[in-house]
């Protein structure tokens, strides 16, 4: 289990998130309940899988999350574009919103691709000696004993 909370990624998101409630604000009072709320639930969901990947067991687990925090970002991304593109949004507005976005998926996909290199190190760890085999699985404390 990891604290959500150090992971970069998951500051950038939540930042993302604040940044979201507060354009949709100024939308019209008739999208509340349409597309303010999906771009608010879509940017939330990014982080929020990302913790919740952080409270489960395992790396694998873990990636599985940040695939669907990446799906989430793919989400808000097109719910940006619709916003943009009804005039809800100032283009400016849209251009450093969807770089920030941008830079969140970014990491996102750093952070799956070194998910899956640390699953693979350890799949490729059998034909280690037992306290190499631990040490590959990032168990030092039992490496040592």
């Amino acid at each position: 289990m990891r604290n959500y909370e150090e992971l970069e990624v998951w500051q950038k998101a939540h930042a993302l998130t604040i940044k979201s409630y507060r354009i949709t604000e100024r939308f019209p009072r008739s999208e509340l309940f349409g597309l303010t709320s999906q771009i608010r639930r879509a940017a939330g969901s990014i982080g929020a899988n990302l913790a919740e990947g952080c409270g489960r067991w395992g790396d694998a687990e873990l990636a599985r999350f940040v695939q669907i925090a990446m799906g989430s970002a793919s989400e808000l991304q097109n719910h940006l574009r619709l916003a943009k593109d009804l005039g809800f949004l100032i283009p400016s507005e849209f251009a450093v919103t969807i770089k920030d976005l941008t830079s969140v998926r970014q990491m996102l996909t750093a952070f799956l691709q070194t998910l899956r290199d640390v699953r693979t190190a350890r799949k490729s760890a059998p034909f280690l000696a037992n306290s190499e085999r631990r040490r590959a699985n990032g168990d030092l404390r039992l490496a040592s004993l």
